[in-house]
């Protein structure tokens, strides 16, 4: 009985060990995202809600995917939060039928908040994509697709229009748009098991 009650313990301690350490990680990955001040209407990837903030959550909740976090909606912005640490794990915005020149004003918005994309694709996508300590430009980003050496990506925006961005042809066209601002590490210690 004494040696299975000691690999229980030794279990139990590699458990609680694992938790911590997880813990530790998840609380460090958050603050190299908030240190990167990817931003939108004063919320801040990673970061704690202020007070009025969660005035604001508490005003105009929405339905959460997950029972670790809550969501909520400020103006047209929707925000995702960490319920235990109060800290911002999504921000996103939709738009429904819009024409060509409000998705490129949409695009513009976040050229000038963001500057220079990583990366954009078929004139429908556009991405923004962080490493640890910067924003990787087209340049890095092609160079690392050349050596295959994927880059260590830890937050990105992406912009997503139904309908082309640019395309002289589509100028009458109306489609849907979302952007939405992530950290895909982030978000796999949010996962429900």
């Amino acid at each position: 009985m004494g040696k299975i009650s000691g690999i229980i313990a030794v279990c139990f301690v590699l458990f609680f060990m694992a938790g911590v350490s997880s813990a530790q990680e998840q609380d460090e990955l958050f603050n190299q995202v908030e240190k990167l001040k990817i931003q939108r209407q004063g919320y801040v990837l990673g970061g704690q809600l202020t007070k009025a903030q969660q005035a604001i959550a508490a005003k105009n909740p929405l339905e959460a995917a997950s029972k670790k976090v809550f969501k909520f909606r400020d103006n047209n912005l929707n925000i995702v939060v960490d319920k235990e640490t109060l800290r911002v794990l999504v921000m996103f915005e939709q738009f429904e039928k819009i024409s060509q020149q409000q998705v490129q004003e949409k695009v513009g918005e976040l050229f000038i908040a963001y500057e220079d994309p990583t990366i954009s694709a078929h004139d429908k996508v556009v991405y923004w994509a962080w490493g640890k300590k910067e924003k990787y430009t087209a340049d890095q980003f092609d160079m690392a697709r050349e050596k295959k050496k994927p880059l260590a990506i830890i937050a990105t925006v992406k912009f997503n229009s139904e309908i082309k961005i640019m395309d002289k042809n589509e100028t009458q066209a109306v489609g849907d748009v979302y952007y939405i601002i992530s950290s895909d590490p982030l978000l796999k210690f949010f996962h429900d098991s």
